[in-house]
């Protein structure tokens, strides 16, 4: 039994086991579904040993599941605030930030909709945003309709979506009569809907993607790899494809 035993411990020694797959969490906002997907599986084919893992969600959402213990190695958000909320809490480090891309907000709705800039808006009975606590798509309009003088008046004509995506797909189905939206989600999802007009930009904040290590991923060589890769020009390639801006 003895000798057995010993030419098992004998032969684990000389032959190791195979090394498991990393796997690499990635929470992102949903505007950034179909993107990350293709630059997840671009990067995985050329190293076939990882295991890309993604979460999609309002920035907000996510930051807070990172707070409360989401695995999560690359966190990008779709404004800085939430970046800065987790910054502060310590789950990223200043110098594990960088700008991913960037984008602008747009309205949709159905062609025959005769609405051409923010002011006529107020024509409409039902309008979706992201929720502005935790989308910050939500939070670029609702900073517009303030910039703009209409946040009184188009306060009780809002409809709270979790995210873009349902703001865009509650337009799509006509359960409203428009919603705001990224530029790249009407230019990827709408079907049933088009845009009707651009908010104008000095009426909100650049809309800004940044993107982090977070603690955990920072003592992952695979995620700062894959973080370095994110920031390539191969990577804005296909960012500008998808129609963001880097």
């Amino acid at each position: 039994m003895r000798t057995w035993l010993g030419i098992i411990i004998f032969l684990f020694c000389i032959f190791p086991r195979p090394s498991s797959a990393a796997d690499i969490h990635i929470s992102a906002a949903a505007s950034l579904k179909e993107v990350i997907n293709e630059l997840s599986a671009s990067y995985a084919k050329k190293n076939p040993g990882l295991k890309l893992l993604q979460n999609y969600g309002g920035s907000g959402i996510l930051a807070k599941q990172i707070e409360n213990g989401a695995p999560a190695d690359i966190y990008i958000s779709a404004n800085p605030e939430w970046m800065e909320y987790l910054k502060t809490g310590k789950f990223v480090r200043e110098k594990d930030i960088a700008i991913f891309a960037y984008n602008s907000l747009v309205f949709v709705g159905r062609p025959s909709l005769k609405v051409h800039r923010l002011q006529d808006a107020v024509s409409l009975n039902r309008i979706a945003i992201g929720s502005p606590r935790s989308v910050p798509a939500g939070e670029y309009a609702v900073e517009s309709f303030r910039k703009a003088g209409l946040e009184k008046q188009l306060e009780k004509r809002l409809v709270m979506a979790k995210d873009v995506r349902e703001a865009l797909m509650y337009a799509e189905r006509g359960e409203v009569d428009g919603a705001f939206v990224y530029l790249t989600d009407a230019q990827l999802a709408a079907r049933n809907t088009k845009v009707l007009f651009a908010v104008p930009q000095e009426y909100y904040p650049r809309v800004t993607y940044p993107m982090a290590l977070t603690a955990s991923g920072g003592k992952k060589p695979e995620a700062a790899a894959l973080f370095r890769f994110l920031q390539s020009a191969e990577a804005g390639a296909v960012l500008t494809r998808y129609g963001f801006i880097r």
